[in-house]
């Protein structure tokens, strides 16, 4: 007997639907579709010597159906299209002449999220620089040496962290660095030059790997290294951004994510231009004025970086003054787009603020690649990447994921052929991506006047003699329906709120206190929050330092280190050989560590540490109280 067409044709679309779903047919045409537009826009941009993005910029801006249209909003100020240009002319001209910058040049900006950055950015770009963009959060030795590491002689500084350039010994490692501070006087004056535009010449780059700009990396040990971001990343990533999400005219991405990051700078900002939307911009993020922001602005689409997301989910609902309302639904927001949302709160995100679409990406700001995950219902959930086999057939070569050797912290190679070992679906590996082996800078430009560093993410003769790949230091799990899941970091560096943290670094800071003896610095997880949160195993010159001591200590690591860098967490210890291992040859060992934690024991064996914990302007005493605030998600770290 014949199926009945009204209940024929719903149980194909079902099953359809199902298949879609599990082949990716679907999802990989669009990731296709991404990267072709991406390689069509790179291709232009050659061939008419416009591969600098204040092209992109200006053809809107001169554009009767974009010039009028918003491409900015900040703290209740808009710019159109049109302005954003006029206003990025007249800043390029005025630092051209007022500091003699020339093409080519590097030039710093130490600047919190505002209007401005992206203006002086542009501006730059406008006039043929390259920009340097710093963390605001550096101060001391790590600001000195990353402003020295992009050889400019310029730094142009916000006037909200200037005060971190009172401190001589910055100014004294760099004599031939002019430090120029932005003040309302030299906006104002910006403001009012002539917005005289740069002949094309100035901005004329002939390569998708020449540099655009250089972002800074803590990478895996050491001080921060300026990656190296190119025209073609730029231009990538932000095209791949706004076609996954379906960005364009209408479209408000909020953003409170640093700009200095590759994040909010490429995936965002970068996106919004070459899709001609418009960017709501946040100084910094903050709980209580998040979806305020996003309301006032009429933001469609928000981005996330690491705990973002759990620290909305935190705090109590938002109620109408006035009637009482929660409003924790009434937005515009249709999509969450970044990196880092865990699985645990995936769907609360979702239920809770009314998102449909949750797009969750993997990259670094060096690597030469990434993985996205569009996700608007159950499959795909805590996943960072996803495709299927047609994307696995034109453009799957291009990734691998292999085995570890844990002893080494690198790739595992058979014995017999000296070849790495792809993992099997569903096992942890390194994810790897290839290089053209003859040109290796033409994906992957390394770290800026530093070969060293950027050798050594590169791996030969991998499968076959001869071939290179991109070491991302990221374990990584794919399964066999093509979604790929992020296991762990490899090595001692780890990661809190969205930032790399390198134990050596933050140990030799630790060292030049005093009191200290010894200092071993790891990272442990915490309750209800990702990442790992900085740790430092300490052996004082006493047996058990003093208030004062503990005190001076944090005034210190405050003074010395950014925010994201200061360990949150002290274990006393009475040698830090004794309370951590050590090698034979004495090398600090970081695993016993890290997997004791910091959950206060009932029983102190004779080499358990004390502990204690960053509160307010000391480390006091961390207790089972103490655990159990934090294990229950009432305190915020």
């Amino acid at each position: 007997m014949p199926v009945p067409l009204p209940i024929l044709l719903p149980a194909a679309a079902a099953s359809l639907a199902y298949l879609n779903a599990k082949s990716s047919i679907w999802y990989d045409a669009r990731l296709i579709k991404s990267i072709a537009k991406a390689a069509l826009r790179v291709r232009h941009g050659l061939k008419h010597d416009t591969i600098n993005l204040f092209y992109t910029l200006e053809t809107s801006a001169q554009n009767p159906r974009l010039a009028n249209q918003l491409l900015l909003i900040f703290e209740g100020r808009t710019y159109t299209y049109a302005q954003a240009y006029d206003k990025i002319l007249r800043y390029g001209h005025w630092i051209r002449t007022r500091f003699d910058v020339k093409p080519q040049d590097v030039v710093a900006m130490d600047f919190e999220n505002s209007d401005t950055f992206i203006f002086i950015w542009f501006a730059l770009w406008s006039i043929g620089a390259k920009p340097a963009f710093i963390n605001y959060n550096l101060s001391g030795k790590p600001l000195s040496h990353c402003i020295e590491a992009a050889k400019t002689k310029l730094c142009l500084i916000d006037p909200t962290v200037a005060s971190k350039f009172d401190d001589e010994s910055v100014k004294q490692a760099l004599p031939n660095v002019n430090f120029a501070i932005f003040t309302s006087e030299a906006e104002a004056e910006a403001s009012s030059t002539a917005p005289e535009r740069a002949p094309n010449s100035a901005r004329s780059d002939d390569s998708m790997a020449n540099m655009a700009m250089l972002i800074y990396t803590s990478g895996t040990t050491g001080l921060p290294k300026p990656a190296v971001v190119s025209w073609g990343k730029c231009i990538y990533g932000g095209s791949m951004a706004s076609t996954l999400l379906g960005r364009g005219n209408g479209d408000i991405m909020y953003t409170c994510m640093p700009l200095y990051h590759s994040s909010a700078a490429l995936l965002s900002f970068c996106a919004t231009l070459v899709s001609g939307s418009t960017q709501a911009l946040g100084r910094k993020f903050s709980t209580k004025t998040f979806w305020d922001d996003c309301r006032a602005s009429n933001a469609t689409s928000i981005q996330y970086v690491g705990e973002t997301m759990r620290y909305l989910l935190a705090a109590p609902p938002q109620l109408d003054p006035v009637t009482g309302e929660n409003l924790d639904k009434k937005h515009l927001v249709r999509a969450a787009f970044g990196n880092g949302l865990r699985p645990d709160i995936w769907d609360r995100v979702k239920d809770r603020f009314g998102i449909e679409t949750i797009a969750e990406f993997y990259a670094a700001t060096e690597s030469p690649g990434s993985t996205w995950n569009l996700s608007s219902n159950d499959f795909g959930r805590g996943a960072i990447g996803r495709s299927g086999w047609l994307y696995s057939l034109l453009l799957g070569s291009g990734a691998a994921i292999v085995e570890v050797d844990w002893t080494t912290d690198a790739p595992a190679r058979d014995p017999v052929t000296g070849r790495c070992r792809r993992v099997k679906p569903g096992e942890p590996g390194e994810m790897l991506y290839r290089l053209p082996p003859e040109d290796i800078q033409m994906r992957f430009q390394g770290y800026f006047n530093n070969k060293g560093a950027s050798d050594s993410k590169i791996l030969r003769d991998v499968f076959a003699p001869g071939d290179a790949w991109f070491r991302s230091g990221d374990v990584l799990r794919r399964d066999a329906s093509g979604l790929t899941f992020f296991s762990d970091r490899i090595g001692d560096t780890f990661r809190w709120k969205s930032e790399n943290v390198s134990t050596t670094e933050v140990s030799e800071v630790i060292g030049l206190h005093p009191a200290v003896r010894e200092a071993n610095v790891y990272g442990v997880q915490l309750p209800h929050h990702d990442g790992r949160a900085g740790c430092a195993a300490i052996a004082f010159n006493t047996p058990v330092p003093d208030d004062a001591t503990l005190q001076s200590l944090a005034t210190h690591v405050k003074a010395e280190l950014p925010r994201y860098a200061r360990p949150l967490f002290l274990r006393l210890v009475r040698d830090v050989g004794v309370g951590s291992q050590t090698t034979g040859t004495n090398k600090q060992q970081k695993q016993a560590l890290r997997a004791a934690g910091v959950k206060p024991t009932s029983t102190a064996g004779e080499d358990e540490a004390e502990l204690y914990w960053l509160r307010g302007n000391s480390y006091v005493p961390f207790r089972e109280k103490e655990w159990k605030e934090l294990e229950g998600g009432r305190v915020k770290l």
